[in-house]
């Protein structure tokens, strides 16, 4: 296979919306400081066929390389209040834990509607 060939036998359907997916998740988590997840996960499912679970822990790793990229944007625009990261991020990691843990542990079904009455909620909660 010519070295051309190989590089475009990667830009198929499949992935093509992966980095699609990304790239909505990376928007929304530069635009809006979060969100990309909810997006990520949504994406991985309907336009990549990943099953709820894979797409949540793979939603969650995505997020780690746009929370470094989106943090320093906005550490460098100072943005950042300091005195706050320091108590809320403890408690954030022991909540991602348990969080990982649970989602382990449930059935796809109710962690597709648990995820769908959350997402429901912020958007109530923005709204208002």
């Amino acid at each position: 296979m010519k070295k051309a060939e190989y590089f475009f036998a990667y830009f198929n359907k499949k992935n093509i919306n992966k980095l699609l997916a990304g790239l909505l998740a990376g928007l929304c988590n530069g635009l809006f400081g979060s969100g990309g997840g909810a997006v990520a996960v949504v994406a991985l499912e309907r336009m990549c066929g990943f099953a709820s679970k894979d797409a949540h822990a793979t939603a969650i790793s995505i997020m780690l390389p746009l929370t470094f990229a989106s943090a320093a944007v906005y550490c460098a625009g100072g943005g950042v209040d300091w005195h706050t990261l320091l108590f809320a991020a403890p408690g954030a990691i022991l909540g991602s834990i348990a969080g990982a843990k649970l989602t382990g542990r449930m059935k796809s079904a109710a962690l597709d509607k648990l995820f769908a009455a959350v997402m429901f909620c912020a958007g109530v909660w923005m709204l208002l």
